[in-house]
């Protein structure tokens, strides 16, 4: 199973940016999917949660300006993110909870994280 995330840029502040993450492999069911971020010298914190029936969490700092969605057809997970400012700059990563096909097994994996730069 491997997460594949795009979109990331450089976008001066009050831009907008679409983040995208693919899940593809063997793969029965995906479950939970999350948009995490780390700054530099920062750690990583969650951004937004949506669960696979739809119902979604935004932290407080992106409410508002940032909207998680999901296609599940294509096992996919966007993040919409809008007036952009200098302190959302950071490494976006993508993350899912999938059921393994033939595996009976459930856990979480990881995208490998898409730059985000928002200069002021």
């Amino acid at each position: 199973v491997q997460l594949q995330a795009c979109g990331g840029g450089l976008v001066q502040a009050g831009g907008s940016l679409r983040l995208s993450c693919a899940a593809s492999g063997r793969i029965f069911k995906v479950n939970a999917m999350d948009w995490y971020r780390q700054a530099p010298g920062k750690q990583r914190e969650l951004v937004a949660h949506i669960t696979s029936g739809g119902s979604i969490h935004h932290v407080d700092s992106v409410k508002g300006r940032f909207t998680i969605s999901r296609d599940n057809a294509r096992n996919t997970v966007y993040l919409l993110m809008n007036s952009l400012k200098p302190e959302d700059t950071a490494v976006y990563y993508c993350a899912a909870s999938i059921e393994v096909s033939g595996a009976m097994l459930t856990q979480w994996y990881w995208g490998q994280g898409t730059e985000v730069t928002v200069s002021s």
